[in-house]
């Protein structure tokens, strides 16, 4: 009984977990930022479709001068420009009338907003930038921003607006640019917006080390000890326990390290391609005919979670448990926390795969099934997620 309570806990838990990833709702944040899970197809998709026009300042470059590093490091495939010329994204930073969301002043982003969108109707794609100015902000301007955004929605229903957090100022949890972010944050998940959370992804290194309560600033600085001094840097240490060229890239970074916007690149792809009409799952399904049978997907590189593919399993006998980097056990159950099947590795391949069969050998049903990985090898490490089986 006690196991039975453990794993019903867990599946609530996962499930909860990965409704960003999942769900309809569209929040980029930590969990966004692994460019290998965006599927190929999804990325062509975004350069085909999108016209997007963003408006920022210094520490909203941290985009585009990472995602221009991005191409060096990754390819043209992931190249833009102002108009798409030559098959690029078509991303435009030149909306005048306004420097980003608070500059000059609250509101002449909106009113700058009407007037390019007027003038270029092929934009589909709006994102603003926030610098500075959330620190200082009361309730009253980010209600001021909020419903501004929302009158936008209305009048042009056509283009999607996205949303964004101001970056962090070294105030920690208990301070104002937390606590006006988290009214954001509040506002799109009640309201199904398009959120990018531009806080909680410089709040976490690549490995998913969080360092949100040791008051973290723009520059990737913290206070280790919690002493009141912030005397490491998340960005560099990560970078110097890592190879530059392969794990991460260097490029310019406003205010802040080559990692920062190492993320805020990947996160900002997630993001074009969820805009594209990706679901944020694992399907690597072509964009342009649902039916289309999906292509395995290339191996993550090493220390990437497991995979499995194809997800959600549809006319598939089988799925795939990719990335397996060491013995493993896989514990199948479905959502009354009844362990379905097992499977385990213990050869050298780096994949397994489930036959969607229960213990008895008989076909699972239609619905939700959670995996549990253990490493026997490792007893801390445990990894979870969830598989969708369409029959």
């Amino acid at each position: 009984m006690k196991k039975r309570i453990q794993i019903l806990v867990l599946i609530i838990y996962v499930l909860i977990l990965s409704a960003s990833a999942y769900g309809a709702s569209k929040v980029i944040d930590h969990n966004c930022v692994n460019l290998s899970t965006i599927p190929s197809a999804w990325v062509d998709k975004a350069r085909q479709d999108l016209h997007i026009a963003y408006g920022h300042t210094s520490h909203g470059s941290q985009l585009t001068t990472g995602m221009t590093g991005l191409v060096i490091f990754k390819g043209s495939s992931y190249a833009y420009n102002s108009g798409g010329t030559g098959g690029a994204l078509d991303l435009r930073e030149n909306i005048t009338g306004a420097s980003d969301l608070g500059n000059p002043n609250f509101t002449a982003w909106e009113t700058a907003t009407r007037d390019y969108l007027d003038a270029h109707p092929e934009i589909n794609v709006i994102i603003w930038s926030w610098c500075g100015q959330v620190s200082g902000s009361s309730y009253s301007n980010i209600s001021t921003y909020l419903s501004l955004m929302n009158g936008l929605e209305s009048d042009y229903p056509k283009v999607k607006f996205v949303y964004m957090t101001g970056h962090l100022d070294g105030g920690g949890l208990t301070g104002n640019l937390h606590i006006r972010n988290q009214q954001i944050r509040d506002y799109c998940n009640a309201n199904d917006k398009i959120l990018y959370d531009f806080e909680d992804i410089e709040s976490y290194d690549p490995d998913g080390a969080y360092f949100g309560d040791k008051s973290p600033d723009d520059g990737c600085n913290y206070d280790s000890d919690n002493n009141g001094s912030r005397d490491n840097n998340w960005a560099e240490e990560w970078q110097a326990a890592h190879t530059e060229g392969v794990d991460w890239y260097n490029c310019s970074a406003a205010h802040s390290q080559p990692l920062n916007a190492n993320q805020k690149a990947y996160a900002a792809w997630w993001l074009w391609a969820r805009l594209a009409g990706w679901d944020g799952g694992t399907s690597a399904a072509d964009p342009t005919d649902p039916d289309d049978p999906e292509p395995e997907p290339a191996l993550p590189g090493p220390g990437s979670k497991a995979r499995t593919h194809p997800n959600p399993c549809k006319n598939s006998s089988r799925v795939y448990f990719r990335n397996l980097q060491s013995r493993a056990n896989i514990e199948i159950y479905d959502l009354s926390g009844k362990l379905i099947n097992e499977v385990d590795k213990n050869n050298n391949s780096s994949s397994v795969y489930w036959n969607l069969v229960n213990k008895e050998g008989e076909k699972v049903a239609s619905g939700i099934y959670v995996y549990v990985i253990t490493y026997p090898d490792d007893n801390s490490r445990q990894e979870k997620g969830k598989i969708a089986v369409i029959r």
